[in-house]
């Protein structure tokens, strides 16, 4: 019975999930050769098969030198029984299907030289029309003729693709294991420094130094949420310049922080380094491979960062890359800092995905524009209502600061244009900085079950599969801060109060402002000789 009601609750999930696209596929063959193209269609117009099997076939004749808004010209023998192709014109989607079904025609195919929109008509004139109406590329009608020549035979259908997509599962799966891999490589930087204090040594301090930078000032984190601000506006305003020099810097971010990942991977399996002079100057052999590496990919995205099929692979790579090291760098110097830092980032994420559409002249959100692009008409459309372009056009430029996985399940879709899944980078990175605290904490403390680190890392996958559920319940890209911080801090503040700890953990450590930089010379929260049992054994 158990059994029965699981199985009965996932189909009704799986039925709901799935959802009629606006985009199908028309299925060409002579009997030896198939080919199949992108088509636009109103499914709540003219519904069509679901499966290639279950579609109805019928042979294709060419009429395009008309584009039918009256009978003049086409002889209804031509056409009766056909699926007929016809050029776009000056009279409307619901005309042309009238008369294509007055001359007996059972499919109607329009070719088009411009925009592939969804057809549409007066809510009196879809229950006069019973043929398939939709629209396809003139210059996929002209590649067909050369294959097949005039013995088309053509089906059309529209493949339902779920929501939930396995794409969401890999995406859900690249930032739990950069929020994790974030969190224990910062803590195990904060051990090796102590350490290194502890043994008065001044190797440990100098390495957890170096590069590291702490945020401490209240007053610092405001100005930085205030830059970040105006920085999308300017974005908004100047994007088609400003994305070139955003690609610029995240190509040298990104080799820089590949090049200390792979450092750190090789110091960890204790690879030699090995050393060469010339003229007096040392070389590392494994930094200069390393680095070659690192170059080299940065290099090669930059120069195919367009080609969608295959780059995405190393843009998420280079993405998790940096994301690590962003994380294991900037350093939080206590819970107080955390709350103002993702609190202010919160109303910031929300005010520029909900409120900022009120504001600009086409409806879209700043946040989206931004991230997507000028020419992401997939946000821009309104209601079910697509477009797609008739003719090659040369790639947008996109901002390099989002994770992409291609939807697997939108077979059709990929013929009209690769579909992806996107994860901004600010939605890993800044509840990862409250993930790193914690991990550092949970060292100070001495917790060798990681005890703040772990519940971090478990209500920020809370936080993702409630922001994934939101998203496809309400069809639109959700602000996911939005319920990432409120998930990650009240879960941090819970443990911190219920294991009496929360004087400690709100106040972190004192830093001391030593130049430009600031000291990170800090000693352990709780005395080095507290049993670490005694600690654990607090609990809610």
């Amino acid at each position: 019975m158990e059994r029965a009601v699981t199985f009965l609750i996932l189909s009704v999930v799986f039925f709901v999930s799935q959802i009629n696209c606006q985009e199908a596929i028309l299925h060409i063959s002579n009997g030896s050769t198939n080919k199949e193209y992108c088509i636009v269609y109103n499914h709540s117009w003219t519904p069509l098969s679901q499966t290639l099997d279950a579609a109805l076939q019928y042979p294709v004749v060419n009429m395009t030198f008309t584009v039918l808004c009256n009978t003049s010209g086409v002889s209804p023998e031509a056409v009766k029984g056909n699926a007929m192709v016809v050029m776009r014109g000056d009279c409307d989607f619901s005309q042309k299907a009238l008369v294509a079904q007055s001359l007996g025609a059972t499919t109607l195919l329009i070719a088009s030289n411009t925009l592939l929109i969804t057809p549409s008509a007066n809510d009196s004139e879809y229950a006069k029309i019973q043929i398939p109406v939709a629209l396809m590329r003139y210059r996929d009608y002209l590649e067909a003729q050369q294959v097949f020549g005039e013995g088309m035979q053509g089906k059309l259908y529209a493949p339902p693709y779920s929501k939930i997509d396995a794409s969401i599962a890999v995406m859900l799966l690249i930032a739990m294991v950069t929020i994790v891999l974030g969190g224990l490589w910062s803590g195990a930087s904060e051990r090796d420094r102590l350490n290194g204090d502890g043994a008065g040594g001044g190797g440990g301090e100098g390495k957890a130094d170096s590069g590291e930078l702490f945020l401490y000032s209240p007053l610092k984190v405001v100005l930085c949420v205030a830059l970040m601000s105006g920085m999308l506006v300017l974005m908004y305003f100047f994007y088609n310049f400003l994305v070139y020099v955003i690609i610029a810097i995240f190509c040298l971010a990104s080799a820089s922080a590949l090049f200390s990942c792979l450092d750190a991977i090789l110091d960890l399996i204790g690879c030699g380094t090995g050393s060469f002079s010339v003229r007096s100057y040392n070389f590392s052999v494994r930094s200069l491979i390393l680095a070659s590496v690192c170059i080299s990919v940065a290099v090669v995205w930059g120069v195919y960062r367009n080609e969608d099929r295959w780059i995405w692979i190393l843009q998420d790579l280079l993405g998790v890359a940096f994301c690590l090291n962003f994380m294991k760098t900037i350093s939080l110097s206590n819970f107080k800092i955390c709350v103002i830092l993702l609190s202010l980032l919160l109303v910031y994420d929300v005010f520029f995905v909900f409120i900022t559409p009120f504001f600009t002249k086409n409806g879209v959100s700043i946040m989206v524009q931004v991230a997507l692009g000028p020419d992401a008409s997939g946000e821009k459309t309104q209601g079910n209502m697509v477009q797609v372009p008739a003719e090659p056009q040369a790639p947008s430029e996109k901002l390099p600061v989002v994770m992409r996985v291609p939807r697997f399940s939108a077979w059709a879709q990929n013929l009209c244009g690769m579909q992806f899944s996107i994860l901004g980078y600010g939605d890993i990175i800044i509840p990862g900085l409250l993930v790193a605290y914690c991990s550092r904490f949970d060292v100070w403390i001495n917790s060798s079950k990681k005890i703040y680190f772990l519940c971090c890392c478990t209500a920020y996958l809370l936080g993702m599969a409630v922001t994934f559920a939101v998203m496809l319940l309400s069809g639109a890209g959700q602000p996911a801060l939005l319920y990432l911080v409120p998930f990650t801090l009240i879960t941090c503040a819970v443990v911190a109060a219920c294991r009496g700890e929360m004087k400690q953990f709100w106040a972190g450590t004192t830093y001391q402002v030593r130049g430009p930089v600031l000291d990170s010379s800090r000693e352990p929260l709780l005395p080095e000789g507290r049993a670490d049992c005694a600690v654990e054994g607090d609990v809610c």
